[in-house]
C-alpha cells in the first residue's frame, strides 16, 4: 500500500470538524443589537410549508382588464422567477384562465419572525421592470419598447431543434433598438427583470426593422419561459391581490425540534455501533459521516454563496436521512472487505489496500442508481418541470426537495465517505501504536 503521511489524517479530520461546526451553527457576530450573518447554518434554512407554514394568495389583473391566456402565463412567469431567484423551491402555482386568477402558496422566509402576509405578497405582486443593460449595468431600454415576445424555431438553420425567442418592438422601440445595436455591435446586452438577469445575448448585427431574435442553446421549455418572462416585464396591467392568508404548518416547530433530537440520538447510536464493530475504520467512518451530513446541510442553507438557498421540506429531510444511510453502507462495505482480507492472511497494509479497492465497485454501483433516480426527480419535478401536466404542479416542490437532498447526499458520500474516508484510513494506519490488526477488524494483534 502506498503510505499516506500520518499528519494527513489529523489535518483532514480537523478540517472536516471545523467545516461541520460552521455548517451546523453558522458564523454570526453582533454590531450592537444588530446580528450579522457571515456564514449561514441550520437556523438560516428556509423551511417548507409543511414544516413552518407560509402564504397563500390569489392575484388578478388590476382594473377591468380581460387578460389573455398568454398574458396570464407571463404574469405567472414573473411570480415564478421571483420565487426561484429567492431560493423558494417548495411552492404551488396555478393559473385559472376562466376567471383570470393566479393562485400561489409558498413558505415563509427563513428569517421571518412576524408573519405578515401583506408584506410577503407585495413582493410577488409588484410590477416587474424589464430592462436591457450594457456590461456596465447602464439601462439602455425598458419593457415599454417591447411589443411582444414569443418562442420560435430557427428555420434558416434547417434544424427543428434550434429554439429561439422572437422579439417584436414598438415603433419607438425599433428606432431606439437600432441605435443601441449599432453602438453595441458584437457586445453583450443583458436582459433583466427587476435585478434578475434573464439572458445576456451578443449583438451580432444592427437591427433596424423592429424584429430581433435571441438565440442560444435553448430547449423548447427554456425558450417559452424566456418569452413569458420578457412579456411579463411588458404587461399592460398591474397585478392586484384578490385574497390572501396564512397557511398553517402540518408538522410545526415543536415537531421539528423533536425530530432534531431524534436525529442526534440516532447518529450517536450509529457512531457507537460503527466504532465498537469496526474499531479504527468505524472511527474514521464517523468523522466522514459528520462531514457528509454537514455538506448536505451546507447545500440547503446557502453556506456556499454561489448556490441559491433551498426550501427544506419533509421529503427533503427524508432524502438526507436516506443518503446518510447509504454513507453508513459504504463504510460498512469497505470495513467488511478489509476484514475478509485479514481472514485470507493479508498484512495490515495489504488488507487495507485490497479491501478499499475491492469495495469501490459495489459502492459505485449502489450509488449510481440513486444518482440516476435523483436526476430524474429534479428534471421532472423541478421549478422548470417538464411533466407537470401529468403529475400536477402541487407535487413539484416536495418531490423536488427529495431528489435534491438525495443527490447532494450521494455526492457528499463520494467526497466524504469514499475519498476522504479512505485517505484518512490509509493515513492513520501509519501511526505506530495503532498498527495492530485487531484495531482494523482482524483477529490477531
Amino acid at each position: 500500500m502506498k503510505r499516506i503521511p500520518k499528519p494527513v489524517f489529523f489535518i483532514v479530520a480537523i478540517l472536516i470538524l471545523v467545516f461541520a461546526c460552521t455548517a451546523f451553527f453558522g458564523v454570526k457576530y453582533y454590531d450592537g443589537d444588530v446580528q450579522h450573518t457571515v456564514i449561514k447554518g441550520l437556523s438560516d434554512i428556509r423551511w417548507g410549508i409543511d414544516i413552518r407554514g407560509g402564504v397563500e394568495a390569489t392575484f388578478k389583473p388590476a382594473g377591468e382588464v380581460d387578460a389573455t391566456d398568454e398574458q396570464l402565463d407571463s404574469a405567472k412567469s414573473i411570480i415564478e422567477t421571483r420565487m426561484v431567484s429567492s431560493g423558494i423551491t417548495d411552492y404551488e402555482l396555478y393559473v385559472d384562465y376562466g376567471s383570470d386568477r393566479i393562485i400561489v402558496r409558498y413558505p415563509w422566509k427563513e428569517d421571518e419572525t412576524e408573519f405578515d402576509p401583506v408584506a410577503a405578497i407585495d413582493e410577488l405582486a409588484a410590477t416587474a421592470h424589464l430592462s436591457f443593460r450594457n456590461s456596465d449595468g447602464e439601462e439602455l431600454m425598458d419593457g415599454s419598447s417591447v411589443q411582444s415576445a414569443q418562442a420560435g424555431v430557427n428555420t434558416e438553420s434547417g434544424s427543428s431543434s434550434e429554439y429561439l425567442v422572437l422579439l417584436d418592438l414598438t415603433d419607438e422601440g425599433a428606432d431606439l433598438f437600432a441605435s443601441i445595436t449599432e453602438e453595441y455591435l458584437n457586445q453583450t446586452i443583458a436582459i433583466y427583470m427587476d435585478d434578475i438577469e434573464l439572458s445576456a445575448p451578443t449583438v451580432q448585427s444592427v437591427i433596424s426593422d423592429g424584429s430581433a431574435q435571441i438565440t442560444g442553446d435553448f430547449t423548447a421549455e427554456e425558450a417559452v419561459q424566456l418569452a413569458n418572462q420578457i412579456n411579463g416585464g411588458a404587461l399592460p396591467f398591474d397585478l392586484e391581490t384578490a385574497s390572501f392568508g396564512s397557511v398553517s404548518a402540518t408538522l410545526g416547530q415543536n415537531s421539528l425540534i423533536a425530530m432534531g433530537y431524534a436525529a442526534i440520538i440516532a447518529f450517536v447510536l450509529i457512531a457507537l455501533f460503527m466504532i465498537l464493530r469496526y474499531r479504527v475504520p468505524g472511527f474514521v467512518a464517523v468523522i466522514a459521516l459528520i462531514g457528509q451530513l454537514a455538506l448536505s446541510v451546507a447545500a440547503v442553507s446557502r453556506y456556499f454563496n454561489v448556490f441559491n438557498s433551498f426550501t427544506m421540506t419533509l421529503p427533503g429531510i427524508a432524502g438526507i436521512i436516506l443518503s446518510v444511510g447509504m454513507g453508513v453502507d459504504a463504510n460498512i462495505i469497505t470495513a467488511e472487505r478489509i476484514k475478509e482480507e485479514f481472514r485470507s492472511g493479508k498484512t495490515l497494509d495489504s488488507a487495507i489496500e485490497r479491501g478499499t479497492k475491492n469495495s469501490l465497485s459495489a459502492i459505485i454501483d449502489g450509488n449510481m442508481t440513486v444518482v440516476i433516480v435523483s436526476i430524474i426527480l429534479l428534471l421532472v419535478f423541478g421549478p422548470s418541470n417538464i411533466l407537470s401536466v401529468i403529475f400536477g404542479q402541487s407535487t413539484t416542490g416536495t418531490i423536488y426537495a427529495f431528489g435534491y437532498t438525495l443527490l447532494v447526499g450521494v455526492i457528499s458520500n463520494f467526497i466524504m465517505g469514499v475519498w476522504l474516508s479512505r485517505t484518512m484510513l490509509k493515513s492513520i494506519a501509519g501511526v505506530g501504536f495503532l498498527r495492530k490488526k485487531w484495531l482494523f477488524g482482524g483477529a490477531g494483534k
